[in-house]
């Protein structure tokens, strides 16, 4: 069989869908990475992969434009002779299935890792984002054969506006990592270090995160509150670098490429988003045995068993967040209790073999091994 795997960006495939990739190349199926020139695109080749481009402007919203970049994912199509397109995020989800249809591709699935931020506000852009989203998605999902989403709440929550038809609907746990690289190590040093992982934006809690690290600081002079990422230019939820920097109660630690290391280095992990997908950090921070406090909201709740593996707090409440960790940091025995019931639960549900073969399941191929 051919595959085709779209995106509008190489690196949104090269990071989340290449093992899946390399199965179906494994198993002896031709597989195509379409996507616009990146800094991975000519990588592809050393795993079997074809890489074909296309042209899109991620951010615009021009009718002309628009059209174009569905007519250059069309002559990208064309010529392949796809058995399956399997689409991934926003405007390749759209464009993706309506160029797969003119191009006559026998099945498209789409996946959507979540609804995004306009979900998040009520003013009147987003009202109106949303309305447009929704349309477009309920146009769609008549056209494409199945739909991935890597959460409950998001397909419930569209099966209720009557955008798509429940039969459709394929839930998987996120897009998969290795749990056999990421696993418990020992700590270097005696530090209790509460950890936060995540773009510097409002919608991802940081305030609440830097609230709560006030509220314990001045009490737990011996615990470390580290924050690692960066803010998002151009995203109109984004913090600035001064203010992450001007914060006294936390390490602002900025980008960072060893985040193996600080999860390793790290007690407990905290995430007080208000909506998720799935969030990839929880899981790698469950898969290497620490315990979470995250929110209970959209994608976040799924990455947490209550009382289990961590704790759900309420979104945008820095004192119930400070309370939790505190209830954590002053209970090893528990910390433990809960990180090892997080690597059990990393193992059976996040773990990327399983999530290959949900993939698997839906191409209704076998994983033969």
């Amino acid at each position: 069989m051919t595959f085709g795997f779209l995106s509008h960006l190489d690196l949104n495939l090269w990071l989340f869908r290449l093992p899946i990739m390399q199965e179906l190349v494994r198993l002896g199926h031709s597989v195509y990475a379409i996507c616009p020139t990146g800094e991975k695109s000519d990588d592809f080749k050393h795993h079997g992969i074809r890489h074909i481009s296309y042209e899109i402007e991620r951010s615009s919203l021009n009718p002309l434009k628009e059209l174009q970049a569905i007519r250059n994912i069309y002559n990208a199509l064309k010529p392949l002779n796809l058995d399956i397109l399997h689409t991934f995020t926003a405007k390749p989800n759209i464009y993706g299935t309506i160029a797969g249809k003119l191009a006559n591709v026998p099945r498209i699935i789409n996946l959507v890792e979540g609804l995004g931020s306009f979900y998040l506000e009520n003013d009147l852009k987003s009202r109106s984002v949303r309305t447009v989203i929704e349309f477009l998605y309920a146009q769609i999902f008549k056209l494409s054969d199945t739909v991935m989403f890597v959460n409950h709440d998001d397909p419930a929550y569209l099966i209720s506006k009557k955008i798509i038809d429940p039969a459709k609907v394929f839930i998987l746990k996120g897009v998969g990592i290795d749990t056999t690289a990421w696993i418990p190590l020992p700590k270097e040093d005696e530090w209790i270090r509460v950890t936060m992982i995540g773009r510097a934006l409002k919608h991802k809690g940081v305030q609440e995160f830097i609230d709560a690290a006030a509220i314990l600081g001045e009490k737990y002079p011996d615990v470390s509150f580290q924050f690692v990422g960066s803010p998002d230019e151009g995203n109109r939820f984004s913090v600035t670098e001064n203010f992450m920097r001007a914060q006294p109660s936390i390490h602002y630690l900025g980008q960072q490429n060893n985040i193996r290391h600080i999860l390793s280095q790290s007690t407990i992990f905290v995430l007080p988003s208000y909506r998720e997908g799935l969030p990839r950090t929880s899981m790698e921070a469950a898969s290497m045995g620490l315990p979470i406090v995250t929110t209970d909201v959209v994608g976040c709740r799924e990455t947490v068993d209550e009382g289990l593996t961590g704790f759900l707090v309420p979104p945008q409440n820095a004192q119930a967040l400070a309370e939790k960790i505190e209830k954590l940091i002053l209970n090893p025995s528990l910390r433990g209790k809960m990180g090892n019931a997080g690597r059990e639960k990393a193992i059976r549900e996040f773990d990327i073999g399983t999530i290959i073969a949900k993939h698997l399941e839906v191409y209704g191929l076998r994983n033969v091994r």
